[in-house]
């Protein structure tokens, strides 16, 4: 758990910059027009309460028996009259162009902020620490567009505060101090308060993310099943209230701890506004200060008050923000996976595991791969076998780059991944793995072209045909532009179709085999599909020219026409061979598929 950061007030103004520094980068725009915008509102309202308090003077005076003051009230009017319009116009543009600009900012710092997670070493995505991280920066990522705004009404209020007391000053020095005094107490209450629910927040991360994760299960049309067959719906929504309470329950208590010190501090702030105004009056009264000095004190101090509650209210609201930017910064520091200067333009000629040994996170974590060598040929037809857990979906991680090895090394012609271009690896890989993405969202046609997105206008008829998928894709209402979620609907009102799992597989398959790479890697990649089907999609696949082909699967079937077989056992390559040699050597590969063997050859000599 992420130890409590509590700000300090110089950290909070750092934390202020910082925001702003970063809004600078997003937006330059944004941040000059957000500074004059404070100006204006933290000034212009005590400029036209000076000229109204003017206009108050000058209307006694002229009541009085003064011809001349007359004519001033009339021109004080008009002054104050304009500065009212000019606050008028100036709020309608601010608000336009605050949206506008709030879009601005939080497009530009979510993108950054995507792009930067997207390229992380893909170890950080099973590591807690930086799952935790992440949430954090995230809340701040997802929200910066507000905290600028709310960072933008803190520097507001502070400033009205600011140009209030020194307003009073004008008037008197000792009374710009009292009501400077009768704000302290509101806001190292308010700023207690804030630490507090900073350190709930923090401490509750786990809280919200078990709290997110339950109610996405239950809003997931494909879970919905599962968790009524087995009445789970009455549990989760118990579990749902208990987490909800422990986190907004205690926010609510420490407001109602602190509900007495902050009604006193009010208190003490009304006593303040109450006795500049019998100050003044005493003044006036005395003929030591003008009439309308009444209505400026009245004006100042409230407006100084107000200031100084905002300002406060402003800070407390986004201090659980402010916290997280650290987070968010801490973030946005984590070195993203950039490999090395290699890059491959063409199909490999050789894939070679050198020694490769690999567990993940903690150096108490068993290893999942121990001292494998292997050397993949191009246009092989490669099998990987084994039982679940031996380490051979770990095995397509490493042979992708997504991880590098705890020891050893993966080497593409002669050059080791640690020191690859590793996209450009990629464009070299068509990889479909067991838990294969379902674009919802999308057309049946855009989720076989996201296959490659650099192609997708080129014709998908020959990846349908490939993975089988032609047949269910032209009975869909809309065939190839219909969606494949029955959430989903076009501009035309055409709804959308959910699709079998089996559909699902061809249509990944296709996707697949669009992206036309020279290496082939698929990770049990028909188990929804029946037999024959299979059958006739390996057929094809195997036909295909200049193609390396490296697969996982537990069907014989699917593996027999393998060049070199493959089988892992707790990690490690214990046999290696092709079917028939695997089969006679009568090994754990014979054990393993000896129940399926046995009914290929029933079926044989059937057919014979």
């Amino acid at each position: 758990m992420k130890k409590t950061k509590t700000l300090t007030f110089r950290e909070q103004a750092k934390a202020v910059a910082s925001v702003a520094s970063i809004s600078y980068r997003a937006s330059p725009s944004s941040v000059i027009f957000k500074l004059f915008g404070a100006l204006i509102d933290a000034g212009l309202p005590i400029v036209t309460t000076y000229f109204a308090a003017l206009t108050t003077t000058e209307l006694a005076n002229a009541y009085s028996g003064d011809t001349e003051a007359g004519h001033a009230v009339f021109v004080y009017i008009a002054i104050t009259a304009g500065l009212g319009l000019l606050m008028t116009v100036w709020r309608s543009i601010d608000q336009y162009v605050q949206a506008k600009l709030r879009y601005v900012v939080e497009a530009k710092v979510s993108d950054r902020m995507y792009d930067h997670f997207l390229a992380l070493d893909f170890w950080r995505y099973d590591d807690k620490q930086t799952a935790d991280l992440y949430d954090r920066a995230k809340q701040f990522s997802r929200f910066f567009a507000y905290v600028f705004d709310k960072v933008a009404g803190v520097v507001s209020q502070f400033i009205a505060m600011v140009v209030g007391v020194i307003a009073l000053g004008f008037v008197n020095v000792w009374l710009a101090l009292f009501v400077l005094v009768s704000l302290i107490p509101g806001v190292i209450i308010q700023f207690k308060l804030s630490r507090t629910q900073i350190k709930h927040w923090n401490e509750n991360v786990e809280t919200r993310r078990k709290l997110n994760m339950i109610e996405w299960q239950m809003l997931e049309p494909r879970y919905i099943a599962e968790l009524r067959l087995y009445g789970m719906v009455r549990s989760l929504l118990e579990q749902r209230a208990d987490l909800r309470e422990k986190d907004e329950r205690l926010r609510i208590e420490y407001e109602r701890q602190y509900m007495p010190k902050r009604l006193a501090s009010d208190a003490l702030e009304a006593i303040a506004e109450v006795g500049a105004l019998v100050w003044i009056t005493l003044q006036i009264v005395g003929r030591a200060q003008p009439v309308g000095q009444f209505l400026y004190v009245q004006q100042v101090v409230s407006r100084t008050m107000s200031g100084a509650s905002g300002f406060v209210n402003q800070l407390s609201s986004i201090d659980e923000d402010l916290a997280n930017l650290f987070d968010y910064e801490q973030f946005m520091q984590l070195e993203e996976r950039r490999g090395g200067a290699h890059s491959f333009t063409k199909a490999p000629e050789i894939i070679e595991l050198k020694d490769v040994s690999f567990r993940y996170l903690g150096e108490d974590a068993p290893y999942v791969l121990k001292d494998v060598n292997m050397t993949i040929k191009k246009n092989q037809h490669i099998a990987i076998v084994g039982e679940n857990g031996a380490g051979k979906s770990t095995f397509i991680k490493l042979l992708a780059g997504l991880y590098n090895p705890t020891s050893g090394e993966v080497a593409v012609d002669g050059v080791s991944l640690r020191k690859v271009n590793i996209e450009s690896w990629h464009k070299q890989l068509g990889i479909l793995q067991q838990e294969f993405l379902r674009y919802g969202y999308a057309t049946a046609g855009d989720n076989i072209r996201f296959g490659d997105a650099e192609n997708a206008n080129q014709p998908l008829d020959d990846a349908m045909d490939a993975a089988e998928a032609r047949s269910f894709i032209e009975k869909l209402p809309q065939g190839l532009d219909n969606y494949v979620l029955n959430w989903m609907e076009d501009n035309e009102g055409n709804k959308g179709k959910d699709l079998s799992g089996g559909q699902w597989q061809r249509l990944a398959l296709a996707r697949s085999f669009f992206r036309d790479a020279p290496v082939i890697v698929l990770d049990e990649p028909t188990s929804a599909i029946d037999a024959l089907a299979e059958a006739r999609i390996f057929e094809r696949l195997f036909k295909r020219e200049n193609k390396t082909i490296i697969t996982i699967s537990h069907r014989v079937t699917t593996i027999e026409k393998a060049d070199v077989i493959y089988m892992f056992e707790e990690g490690r390559i214990v046999e290696s061979g092709t079917h028939e040699e695997l089969v006679k050597k009568r090994g754990k590969y014979y054990t393993m598929f000896r129940s399926q063997l046995r009914s290929e050859t029933v079926k044989r000599k059937r057919t014979a």
